[in-house]
Order: C-alpha cells, then sequence, then structure tokens
C-alpha cells in the first residue's frame, strides 16, 4: 500500500530538517520526499497534513504497563493503544509489575504481547531481585532478553553498595541505570512538605528526600564510571545537581514528567486524589526549575510516568489512595501548550525531548525521515485545541487530574512497523 503524507512540515532535529514537503511512504518504507508525480498522487491513499508536522516517532521511556500480575488497571495492549492515540510509538515499561520484571521470562513475555503492536515496547528490568535492594538481578540475562535498562523503579535502589554493583555490571552493556530518587527515611508522605501540607494537615515529603539520592548517585556515576538516569526529577535543588555533574562529564541523564512542570502543590487543597503522586507536586519555585532545566539542556527528556490505578483505589482517603496519574494521552497537548506556547521550547526542541534523547540514553535506533528508512513517524498539529475527555481514553483506568482541560496540540497520527494509527482506526500499510 502506497500513502502520501501531502505538504507537511518535517522536523528532524539530528539531521537539521525542517522543511515542508510531501512525503511517499510504500510498504512501510520512506520512498520520496518531494518529487512525487500526479501518476503516484493518484495511486495512493493521500492525506492532507497542511499545517501539521512530522516527526520521528515520539518515545516515553517511563510508563508502568501494570501487566503481569495488574491486567485490571492496563494491559500490553491497552497501554500502547493509550501510547498510540497520544502520539508514541515506543515505550519502556518499567519493572513494577507482580511479579516484578526480574527474570528473562518475564522480559519475553512482555515483548511477546506488544510484537504485533504498532508501539515498540522495550521494559526496563529490576536492578535487583524482586526491587528488594537485596541482590542484584541477572542482568546479563535480562539485557540478552531484551531489557534495556534496570531500576528498581517506585523506590531507590537500597544501598551505596548494590548500587555500585548495578552501575559496575550496567557498564558492560552500556545500559542505564533509572533511579527513582528518594531517601526512603525521609518519604511515606502525602504531599509535597511546604506551607500547603502544613495547612492541609498533611504528613509532607521535603524536597531533600529526592536531593540526597540524586548526590549519592551521581557520586556512584562518577566513582563507577556508569550510567545513571534520574526518573521523574521534581525539586530545583536536585536539577541543579545534575546540571553540575554535566559539566563535570559525569554520565546522569534525567527525565521530567508533564505534572511536574504544569501542576503545583496548591492543587492538593481540593483534596483530589488525581494530584496525589510521587514525587509529589511541588512548589512554584520548583516547577520553574523544571522549565529551566529543560530549556538549558538540564533535562533531556519528557517522559509521562504513566500509572494507571483502578476507580476503587484512588476514590478513597487521601493519604490511602495510591499514587501516579495517567500521562499518555495527554502529554503531547501539556508540553505544547506549557512549554511551546508559553516560548520556553522550540518545536524542534520538543522533538529532540519527546523522540531523540530517549533512544539515545536507551541506545536505541533513531528513526530518521529520508528515503530507505522504515517509517517511524509522529504527526502532530500544534495549534489544535480539544478538551480533555477520559471516558475517552484508551486506557483501561481514568485516573487524570486533566479532564475538561483545555489543550493545545495533539498527535494526529502515528506510523511504525508498517502500521498507521489515523482517525481512530488502526490500518497496515
Amino acid at each position: 500500500m502506497k500513502i502520501i503524507l501531502k505538504q507537511v512540515n518535517l522536523l528532524q532535529p539530528e539531521q537539521k530538517l525542517d522543511e515542508k514537503n510531501d512525503l511517499l511512504i510504500e510498504d512501510g518504507v520512506i520512498k520520496k520526499i518531494g518529487g512525487i508525480s500526479e501518476a503516484e498522487f493518484k495511486e495512493a491513499k493521500v492525506f492532507d497534513m497542511n499545517n501539521k508536522y512530522c516527526s520521528p516517532g515520539f518515545f516515553d521511556m517511563h510508563v508502568h504497563l501494570r501487566e503481569p500480575g495488574r491486567e485490571d488497571e492496563e494491559t500490553v495492549v491497552t497501554g500502547c493503544n493509550a501510547a498510540a492515540v497520544g502520539g508514541f510509538t515506543g515505550v519502556a515499561c518499567m519493572p513494577n509489575t507482580n511479579p516484578d520484571i526480574d527474570s528473562a521470562e518475564i522480559v519475553r513475555f512482555i515483548k511477546e504481547k506488544a510484537a504485533k503492536h504498532l508501539v515498540d515496547v522495550f521494559p526496563v528490568a529490576a536492578a535487583t531481585l524482586a526491587r528488594k535492594g537485596e541482590a542484584i538481578s541477572p542482568m546479563l540475562e535480562l539485557h540478552e532478553a531484551g531489557a534495556v535498562g534496570f531500576s528498581d523503579d517506585g523506590v531507590a535502589i537500597k544501598s551505596a553498595g548494590i548500587l555500585r554493583n548495578v552501575l559496575e555490571y550496567s557498564k558492560m552493556m552500556d545500559a542505564p541505570i533509572i533511579e527513582h530518587c528518594e531517601d526512603e527515611s525521609l518519604a511515606g508522605g502525602a504531599m509535597n512538605e511546604s506551607f500547603t501540607s502544613t495547612l492541609l494537615g498533611l504528613q509532607g515529603i521535603p524536597n531533600v528526600a529526592e536531593d540526597l539520592i540524586v548526590m549519592r548517585d551521581i557520586m556512584m556515576a562518577e566513582f563507577t564510571g556508569g550510567r545513571v538516569h534520574i526518573a521523574h526529577i521534581s525539586s530545583k535543588n536536585a536539577v541543579d545537581l545534575v546540571r553540575q555533574a554535566k559539566k563535570k562529564g559525569i554520565k546522569v541523564t534525567a527525565e521530567v514528567a508533564p505534572h511536574h512542570f504544569a501542576l503545583t502543590d496548591d492543587l492538593l487543597k481540593t483534596f483530589d486524589t488525581n494530584y496525589k503522586m510521587n514525587p509529589p507536586l511541588r512548589t512554584r519555585e520548583d516547577v520553574a526549575a523544571m522549565i529551566e532545566g529543560l530549556k538549558d539542556g538540564t533535562i533531556d527528556c519528557i517522559a509521562s510516568d504513566h500509572a494507571p490505578h483502578s476507580i476503587e483505589e484512588k476514590e478513597m482517603e487521601f493519604i490511602f489512595a495510591p499514587n501516579g496519574i495517567l500521562g499518555l494521552e495527554t502529554q503531547i497537548g501539556l508540553a505544547i501548550s506549557e512549554l511551546v506556547k508559553k516560548k520556553h521550547l522550540t518545536l524542534l526542541q520538543l522533538v529532540e525531548k519527546f523522540a531523540i534523547n530517549p533512544r539515545k540514553i536507551l541506545n536505541l535506533h533513531v528513526p530518521k525521515i529520508q528515503v530507505g528508512e522504515e517509517a517511524n513517524l509522529t504527526i502532530f498539529d500544534p495549534e489544535q485545541i480539544w478538551t480533555v475527555d477520559i471516558t475517552k481514553f484508551k486506557s483501561k483506568a481514568k485516573n487524570s487530574p486533566y479532564d475538561k482541560r483545555l489543550l493545545t496540540g495533539k498527535s494526529v497520527a502515528v506510523i511504525n512497523k508498517k502500521k498507521m494509527f489515523v482517525d481512530d482506526k488502526m490500518m497496515d500499510i
């Protein structure tokens, strides 16, 4: 099958590509960029993409697919459906499933579940057995099975000694150690420790809980020469620590979730559990630091920390409700609304944060927009204004604080693995 994306704006920062042209895709491969004949137009299915933008497929390196163990909340397939709607052709799924992703069998199980879907799924395996921080997982075996990184996500790796071993082993594979940075002895609160937490009478989690582990991990990365990736960074001091580490040449990267550059802890005054997450929503000063970190390159990428929960779990007393919100279907809109429209990032920089840098961190192939390349593309409209409607989410869960919110910027279509998702339909191409 032949398809043509007519008059689409092509963006690929690594290729220094920023032009408007026609794109011919045949049998899932880019055949022509411009110079398409009238006869070829007649033979192909044509999509008018005027005022739309086409980039390498967006990649979310931090999602929770819940399978195996909590298929009532999400499955590999429903998570992939949410990713496709949200504009992502690839995701990395975190290991805090039940059982944890700490064996080659579970890595292969997840990859087999996703094999026929448009969205590529790359498991991140547990750094330690059952994520208990006591003994390292069979890292080489997990990597050979398809794991692209290692993490005890949900908790930080328990001790510097175990972290050292994990980093030493990870160097053999040049794989990142992805850290949830929170000192366990300072954890356990329901929100950010601040004036607002005092006002609400809720136990707080101080910023220093994050900062201490970020500092430890940076020092261990310097000591071992391994690679540390700071997941869902949220505190001002943590961003400063990463900034200084990068200046010293230490192998550290970082991601930020949209809620940490779009929301503050003031919103918890409603006691809406959809604002409860970990790391918690922090202050305006922290939000400003996230935006500055994105602008100057300290923060390498944007990742959703997509965390589905059942309605029954979220609709309980605030202190008992689980942490986390959905993110796959709203994050492009949030990023364009909060970063591009407010002139913090350009569209080219946004593509770097969503498509280029996550794959580089995980040592994955970065798709190019050139003749002969297999099409792995996201087409989005940065001007489309839309209203979030959780009843239309492809995810099994509905725990989003953005319901009924107006956003600007939306995915129009994604193409990957000889498939195209467009107009709410999947088609082979």
